[in-house]
């Protein structure tokens, strides 16, 4: 357990609200830990807000939550743990890679430029989004049914039902955009620094039933570190979804980062 009040900053991915993280922040600060969860730029402080206003949250791009949560890991006085989620996890994996946190956990981390599995049912979850090129520049809700596909899978309908209604809210297309075109750019925003030998320590989160983001890109994603003499280690929950995170077994995700944190010194 930390004996300083580290910061620790988690970062939401697409389709959740910052505040599905509520559970995890009132955790980490009870084992020691300045626990603080920002929204994405432009995403309001609310779920029905941002429900309400989803132009607010429409084309930010990979760069862009980049530099909005550097500027926010400025504010602090040390450099951060980062946990990310989905979207979140690759942005964790970046600022990791830029020096700009002491370690990173990337949960069920969407796909960095390098990984070349894209299996089908990553395909059949993010075709809200890629059914029309114009989404690109749009915020995209899911339906309930959708959300129980790419997120809700491994629960109940119910809990499915309970989880889509409480933090579900629209995403922005752009990330998806760039990173299904990651391999075909030289300068794509999803590159992640995978040989800096230098960084701090970093998780991979894996759920073994997760359609969104298959245990395939998660192993393809670890095998892009191997250049590294960096710490990188991969965890699975073999029977967990996308929704680990926030279903109603989230805390023993949250206990086994909390004992890797601690095996690592952070």
């Amino acid at each position: 357990m930390s004996t300083k009040a580290t910061p620790v900053v988690f970062i939401h991915g697409l389709w959740l609200h910052a505040t599905s993280w509520a559970p995890w922040v009132d955790h980490f600060q009870r084992a020691g830990y300045h626990a603080s969860a920002p929204g994405w730029p432009g995403v309001p402080d609310t779920v029905l807000e941002a429900r309400a206003h989803p132009e607010s949250i429409a084309d930010h791009g990979i760069d862009d939550v980049v530099e909005h949560y550097t500027a926010a890991i400025a504010s602090l006085p040390v450099a951060p743990i980062l946990i990310g989620h989905s979207f979140g996890g690759m942005i964790a994996e970046k600022l990791l890679g830029l020096d700009l946190a002491a370690g990173a956990v990337a949960i069920d981390a969407a796909q960095i430029k390098g990984v070349l599995p894209l299996p089908l049912s990553a395909l059949h979850a993010t075709l809200p989004v890629f059914r029309n090129p114009a989404n690109k520049h749009r915020a995209v809700s899911l339906t309930s049914d959708q959300f129980r596909y790419g997120f809700g899978n491994a629960v109940s309908r119910e809990e499915s039902d309970a989880l889509y209604e409480q933090w579900s809210i629209p995403a922005p297309g752009r990330p998806l955009f760039e990173a299904a075109a990651a391999n075909f750019s030289m300068h794509s925003p999803a590159a992640v620094n995978t040989h800096n030998d230098h960084r701090g320590p970093l998780l991979l989160v894996m759920g073994g039933q997760d359609r969104t983001v298959p245990e395939a890109i998660t192993t393809a994603t670890l095998k892009q570190y191997r250049h590294s003499s960096a710490v990188t280690e991969l965890l699975e929950f073999d029977d967990r979804g996308h929704s680990l995170t926030l279903d109603h077994g989230w805390m023993e995700v949250a206990d086994a980062v909390l004992i890797w944190l601690e095996k690592h010194g952070l």
